[in-house]
C-alpha cells in the first residue's frame, strides 16, 4: 500500500517535500509507504541494504542526517509503533512487538532476505530481539547505545510520559529545536530540526498502555550468530552501556562481536561524534 500523506516531486534518490505552505525541503527518502499500522521509508525504488530503527521519541526521518553521509548505500527507515507516522496497536508495549513490526515491513520490502539492521537505543534492542530470532531476514547488526535489560522475569508495568517529553511538547517546533541546541551545543545543526518534529509526534496513548522492560542482552548476545558491532559512549555522559558491560556483551556473544568506545559521546552517541561514528559504521558496512 503506497501513501503519500504530502505531496511529493522526485529527483532520484532526492525527494523535495511540500506541504500547504509550500516548498519545505529535501529529504533523502524518494519511496514512503505503509505495512499495516507502520510508516517506513526508503531511499529509491531498489531493495535496501540497511534498514535503521530509531530510539524513543524519535522518528525515522531522524536517521536522515547520517543517510547522507552514506552515499551509495540503499537504506530504509521504520516509524516505531506510536512514533512519527506510524499507528499506535491496542497492546502493551514490548520489545518482541518490536521486533515483530521490524520483521513485518522486512519481509514486505523487495530483495532476497538478509540485510544489515542498524537500532539506536529502543530500536537498537528491538534489533538485538530480531537478529536473535530472524536470522533469515538480518545479516548482521549494528547496536547503538541499547539499555541493557533488566534480569529475571519482567511484567507489564503502568507507563507514564516522561517529564522531559511532557516539557518538550508543551512548545513550539521552534523553541523545540532552540531547547535542542541548548542541550546538545555540539550536535550538528542539521539534527536538530528532525529531533524536535518527532518530539511532537509521540503518540500521547503510548503512556496509557502497559510496558515490559526488556531481558538481558547479554542473554540476547548469546542467541545472536551474525556480526554485531556495538557503539557506545560514556555512562557519565549518559551512554548505557559502560566499558565494563560491554566485556561482558562480548564474553556472551555467540557470534563474531566488536565493541566500540566513543569518546566524550553520551547515549546519542552518531549525534555527539558523527565521524567516528561514521567511520565505524562504513567500516563495518564494507566488511
Amino acid at each position: 500500500m503506497w501513501w503519500s500523506p504530502s505531496r511529493a516531486t522526485t529527483h532520484g534518490s532526492w525527494t523535495w517535500r511540500t506541504t500547504g505552505d509550500g516548498l519545505r525541503k529535501v529529504t533523502m527518502f524518494g519511496v514512503r509507504g505503509r505495512t499495516g499500522h507502520l510508516a517506513w521509508y526508503r531511499t529509491d525504488e531498489a531493495a535496501a541494504e540497511v534498514a535503521f530503527l530509531h530510539g524513543f521519541s524519535d522518528s525515522a526521518q531522524c536517521w536522515e542526517p547520517l543517510i547522507r553521509e552514506l552515499p551509495g548505500v540503499r537504506a530504509l527507515a521504520i516509524d516505531a509503533r506510536g512514533h512519527g507516522e506510524s499507528g499506535l496497536p491496542d497492546e502493551p508495549i514490548r520489545y518482541d512487538a518490536h521486533r515483530d513490526d521490524a520483521a513485518l515491513v522486512l519481509s514486505s520490502q523487495p530483495g532476497d532476505g538478509g540485510i544489515v539492521v542498524v537500532g539506536h537505543s529502543m530500536g537498537a534492542m528491538a534489533a538485538a530481539h530480531l537478529a536473535a530470532s530472524r536470522p533469515d531476514l538480518v545479516r548482521a547488526v549494528v547496536l547503538e547505545d541499547p539499555p541493557t535489560g533488566a534480569p529475571g522475569d519482567q511484567h507489564d508495568e503502568p507507563w507514564s510520559e516522561p517529564s522531559w517529553l511532557a516539557d518538550l511538547r508543551a512548545l513550539d517546533l521552534p523553541s523545540r529545536i532552540a531547547q535542542g541546541r541548548s542541550n546538545d551545543p555540539d550536535w550538528a545543526a542539521d539534527e536538530l530540526e528532525p529531533w524536535a518534529v518527532s518530539k511532537a509526534q509521540v503518540n500521547p496513548q503510548l503512556f496509557g498502555l502497559r510496558f515490559r522492560e526488556a531481558g538481558p542482552l547479554t542473554d540476547l548476545l548469546a542467541e545472536i550468530t551474525c556480526p554485531v558491532l556495538l557503539i557506545h559512549g560514556d555512562t557519565e555522559r549518559g551512554s548505557l552501556i559502560s566499558a565494563e558491560y560491554a566485556e561482558r556483551c562480548a564474553q556472551a556473544a555467540a557470534g563474531e562481536f566488536r565493541a566500540v568506545h566513543v569518546a566524550g559521546a553520551g547515549h546519542s552517541v552518531r549525534r555527539d561524534n558523527r565521524p567516528q561514528y561514521l567511520a565505524e559504521l562504513t567500516t563495518f558496512l564494507d566488511r
